[in-house]
């Protein structure tokens, strides 16, 4: 298993297609659903729609319950390298992507579990995409992290354990830093932000990610 990571300095979330502030959300039209199913089979139609209706039926629950729900339900797909699912070195996959393969790493599961948090009307101040060492993999690893208040210990939300516990009862990450759409935190220092190597090209693949995100008809290209 293979998690090929590069750091990010800062993020300016813009996510388009989404309605905040009128639940339910939309994370994907029928229409869209149909004209993948044309194109990448029922099953692939058939995990979408399962998203639409996590986010339709979970919106209302408490975040606790939303947070097991969205990391179940992502979870389910099999971990596979860019370089075999894409073809690339690195690739931040959406989260219609990641469900038409039904495969992605590390990256793909945060990105598609905070993107539909958001969508279930989770705080953006409580999620946090959170770099990690893991010390069984020898590796890095990325991993979503909530805080249900400011200064309190987070929950974990990880594809390698599924199960959601506090960062203190995860021995085997190492913290190195967090980041979300306000900025970037180095773990052992949040509240203060810091320009690391390898930001600028990072900062590229996010915009990619939100460019796909913009374009309604990326996945059927």
């Amino acid at each position: 298993m293979s998690c090929y990571i590069k750091p990010l300095a800062t993020l300016l979330l813009g996510f388009v297609g989404l309605a905040w502030s009128t639940p339910p959300l939309q994370v994907i039209s029928s229409t869209k659903i149909s004209k993948i199913q044309a194109k990448y089979g029922v099953l692939a139609a058939r995990r979408l729609g399962a998203w639409q209706n996590l986010v339709n039926t979970g919106y209302k629950k408490p975040e606790t319950l939303k947070l097991r729900l969205v990391n179940d339900f992502f979870n389910e797909a099999k971990f596979v390298s860019d370089q075999e699912n894409w073809h690339k070195k690195d690739y931040w996959a959406t989260p219609v992507e990641l469900l038409i393969k039904d495969a992605g790493d590390c990256e793909d599961y945060v990105i598609a579990k905070y993107i539909t948090l958001k969508a279930m009307g989770v705080d953006n101040d409580k999620l946090y995409l959170s770099y990690v060492k893991s010390i069984r993999l020898r590796q890095a690893h990325m991993v979503l992290t909530y805080f249900k208040k400011p200064n309190t210990i987070p929950l974990v939300l990880d594809n390698i354990n599924s199960r959601i516990l506090k960062a203190t009862k995860r021995k085997d990450l190492i913290p190195i830093y967090s980041f979300n759409g306000d900025g970037l935190w180095l773990a052992k220092q949040r509240g203060k932000s810091k320009a690391i190597k390898g930001g600028a090209q990072a900062i590229k693949q996010w915009q990619k990610l939100l460019k796909k995100l913009k374009d309604k008809n990326h996945e059927l290209n």
